[in-house]
């Protein structure tokens, strides 16, 4: 027994030298960051997609570099507030900005920015993915997605459709599938996707285009119904629902989150944390707690999460001004 005990306890000793020699190294490399508390900018309200996900990340984090990562949840005007905030910040790796997909539309809705994305601050991961649901009431007469679209070519008053407020993504999906379906949808914002989905409960919105994470218990307890998904293939939430590419090729799109440092930041804190993020992405239980909440991630270099960027925006943007979305 003593010596089992021994081995369990060298083991634990052993683990856990070879963690702080680890998280050393790494504060080596980045001059000794962190060596206190680093502030982490979400640019919407607290319990939605992007804070959700935030809170999982840097506690992993924070576990991993020894030093607290605390959430700000500053919101508004689209998520420009809290991203000014961060990309205005001292460039010393003490402010972090975990923002969204909105991040590369602004620019088109907003022409008098106080920043530029693409200038001003420094991707350095791509945190998660979410795809979005098709979704009506269980009462509508649509049963697929070639049903909604029939439905709504049958109703020239166009169908009734929630969104999380101008020029959010739920707006610019539900716009962009309007087109390329060749069908009328008066889009009607709101404050958030929560009161959007009780309407759509409620009966009072036709469709609504909510993020899997967030919509999928809906479905599950027969509170809505999902005509198909904007990913590609299946999802692990809901296995039996067919991607949106089935009836419109070509049609895929997803919300993103990711991680963002000022420009300036020294290069080995941006690398330092991209290997921090990177490593918990990786852990077991942060993919269990990613996976239960219907958020994909994956590994990423701060190169690839740039080339993503520059994509995402080129495209939003395009699609903004091409389909002329206002800010009303």
């Amino acid at each position: 027994m003593a010596t089992v005990t021994f081995g369990r306890r060298s083991a634990l000793l052993g683990a856990a030298a070879a963690l702080a020699g680890g998280k050393a190294m790494a504060q080596s490399a980045a001059g000794g960051w962190p060596n206190r508390a680093v502030r982490v900018i979400v640019p919407y309200p607290a319990g939605g997609t992007a804070d959700v996900a935030a809170r999982l990340f840097f506690t992993a984090v924070s576990m991993k570099l020894g030093q607290p990562f605390v959430i700000e949840n500053r919101s508004g005007a689209t998520g420009t507030i809290g991203a000014a905030a961060a990309a205005q910040a001292t460039p010393d790796g003490y402010t972090v900005l975990y923002d969204a997909t909105g991040l590369s539309v602004t620019p088109a809705l907003f022409p008098r920015l106080p920043y530029d994305p693409m200038k001003d601050l420094v991707p350095v991961f791509r945190a998660v993915t979410v795809p979005q649901l098709v979704l009506v009431n269980p009462s509508s007469p649509a049963k697929d997605l070639a049903g909604l679209i029939k439905l709504a070519k049958e109703t020239p008053q166009g169908l009734d459709t929630g969104s999380a407020g101008n020029g959010s993504m739920q707006h610019l999906v539900l716009e962009r599938f309007a087109r390329a379906a060749g069908v009328k949808l008066n889009h009607i914002p709101y404050r958030g996707g929560a009161p959007a989905v009780n309407d759509l409960i409620a009966g009072q919105l036709q469709l609504y285009f909510g993020n899997v994470n967030v919509s999928a218990v809906f479905v599950r307890d027969g509170a809505l119904r999902a005509m198909a998904h904007t990913g590609k293939g299946r999802l692990s939430a809901l296995p039996d629902l067919p991607p949106l590419s089935d009836t419109l090729p070509g049609f895929e799109t997803y919300e993103w989150n990711g991680v963002f440092l000022p420009k300036g930041t020294p290069q080995p804190i941006v690398a330092a944390l991209n290997a921090a993020l990177n490593e918990a992405v990786s852990d077991p239980a942060l993919a269990e707690k990613l996976r239960t909440a219907d958020l994909q991630a994956t590994p990423n270099s701060p190169a690839e999460f740039a080339q993503f960027f520059r994509e995402q925006s080129t495209f939003w943007q395009g699609f903004v001004r091409e389909a002329g979305i206002r800010l009303e």
